[in-house]
């Protein structure tokens, strides 16, 4: 009898185990050695195409090697939006560890694939604005990011100080692009401080641009172009149609200054492509997208074109020269 009691007492003592051990909270799962990351790209042009070279420099920077401990899946949707839904359905289903969308678009395409993978915003302009978070401080959600909005009014008296007997203003956006429109509508509001008159102009596509950009040369004494993709990938036209007529582009953008703008006080996509890379790194190594503030560059960076200059008979101050030189970058 005794022996068959001390038998129950083992065998409750063993269940007991058994139920404790089961019953505990599960581990935290291991950190994989190979993470992957799905960047999608809206499409091809400098500025773009620069962000995306950041941000691989921004994931090394913190530790994450491509081919060694992460795996980058590069998708490029030439601005097709049946593209930018299949692309980001392929990352939900490889199961990526984090998502980065460059771009407007693209950053809403990979929102409507996934409430749960973590989204990072590869410059967007206004992430608020464009219905990707609840809040710039406080995203609440699976996204956060960096943004690429422009200083408008301090590229705004840029252009006055390099054209100061200018009047009317050309603002050139793409209609389907929701962050030109706002940024815009931005300019259209804070011009007039400046003394201009603006005339705004739309493009629902590339092959819009020549027309348009030539009716509007008539019209303006100087372009100003916002943060707008479609037209980035198209500047060398619209710089051929202002320069018959010896008008000034400026653009927002550093890269859009080289192939043929004036000047800006604009972002440098590359330092933005860096800035989603450690964001992106941050969010591997466990930080929580929905507590993280959206980032946004506070200074732009001024950049002159003196060979663009030059080219349309437009003088540039020694002192914005010597600024350039000392706080920029001079395009000779």
């Amino acid at each position: 009898m005794k022996r068959m009691i001390g038998l129950i007492v083992v065998l409750l003592g063993f269940l007991g185990f058994a139920f404790v051990t089961t019953s505990k909270p599960e581990a935290a799962k291991p950190k994989k050695q190979v993470q992957t990351v799905g960047i999608l790209q809206l499409m091809s042009h400098p500025a773009l195409d620069a962000i995306h070279k950041g941000i691989i420099a921004g994931l090394k920077d913190e530790g994450y090697t491509v081919g060694k401990n992460v795996k980058i899946d590069f998708q490029n949707a030439q601005n097709d939006q049946s593209n930018m839904k299949t692309m980001s359905e392929r990352f939900v289903n490889e199961k990526a560890d984090a998502m980065i969308g460059i771009a407007t678009p693209s950053a809403q395409a990979l929102a409507d694939a996934s409430k749960k993978i973590p989204i990072v915003l590869g410059a967007i302009t206004d992430p608020k604005g464009a219905g990707l978070v609840k809040d710039n401080q406080k995203p609440g959600g699976n996204i956060t990011g960096v943004s690429d909005q422009a200083p408008l009014k301090a590229q705004l008296k840029l252009v006055r100080k390099l054209m100061p007997n200018a009047k009317r203003l050309g603002v050139i956006s793409t209609s389907s692009d929701a962050s030109a429109q706002v940024q815009a509508k931005m300019v259209t509001k804070a011009a007039p401080a400046e003394g201009f008159t603006v005339k705004n102009f739309t493009i629902a596509s590339t092959n819009d641009l020549h027309q348009v950009a030539a009716q509007m040369v008539t019209q303006v004494d100087a372009i100003f172009v916002p943060t707008d993709n479609t037209i980035a990938g198209a500047m060398p036209t619209l710089v051929q149609v202002a320069n018959s007529r010896n008008i000034p582009v400026f653009p927002t953008v550093d890269t859009m200054v080289k192939d043929g703008g004036v000047a800006t006080l604009g972002l440098n996509q590359y330092q933005l492509g860096v800035e989603t890379g450690k964001m992106t790194a941050a969010i591997l190594n466990g930080k929580d997208p929905a507590t993280t503030p959206i980032h946004f560059e506070k200074k732009g960076k001024l950049i002159i074109n003196l060979r663009q200059a030059a080219k349309i008979g437009l003088t540039i101050p020694d002192s914005v020269i010597k600024d350039a030189e000392k706080n920029g970058e001079v395009i000779k």
